[in-house]
């Protein structure tokens, strides 16, 4: 069975906390500031930055799926700022998935804690643009990362993507 997230009202370094103590995704929704000249969102990741994580921004073109991998030390804080993502998070220990979509309609952070299988794919025509920390900077003489094909969680379908 494919549930969502749990969504923590609060601070992110409380639901940071939950998302590791639990082992599980948490969704943390966020408040957009808008006015006259457009939008922004701020602050974030206050509490949670350190100096061995990285900040990055990766775009995802319509119809790709990223799909499925994970770290062993890592922990992703996942924020979709242009178009939507479906979101895929899977705990191999007892066979629990979550599933969400996040993005313009649905701002927030999906934190996800280290050894959870993880994927995304766009949802809709548009390419959709994510900024992400992680809390340990990539190293390519020792990446913290294991990968598998996108179809194999039983039980989980990427096919809902283009209504």
């Amino acid at each position: 069975m494919t549930t969502a997230p749990r969504i923590i009202d609060g601070g992110i370094g409380q639901a940071y906390d939950r998302a590791c103590r639990d082992n599980q995704p948490v969704f943390v929704p966020i408040k957009v500031y808008t006015d006259a000249r457009g939008w922004s969102i701020m602050n974030q990741l206050t509490g949670v930055l350190a100096p061995e994580g990285q900040v990055n921004y990766s775009a995802i073109y319509p119809a790709v799926i990223k799909a499925w991998h994970r770290h062993e030390r890592q922990t992703d804080f996942w924020l979709c700022v242009q178009g939507h993502l479906k979101t895929g998070v899977h705990r191999e220990t007892d066979g629990c998935t979550w599933t969400m979509v996040i993005g313009e309609r649905r701002p927030g952070i999906l934190i996800i804690p280290p050894t959870l299988w993880h994927g995304l794919a766009t949802v809709g025509p548009m390419t959709a643009g994510m900024i992400y920390y992680v809390t340990r900077a990539y190293d390519p003489a020792d990446p913290d990362e294991e990968r598998r094909p996108f179809n194999i969680i039983p039980g989980f379908s990427w096919k809902d993507l283009n209504p």
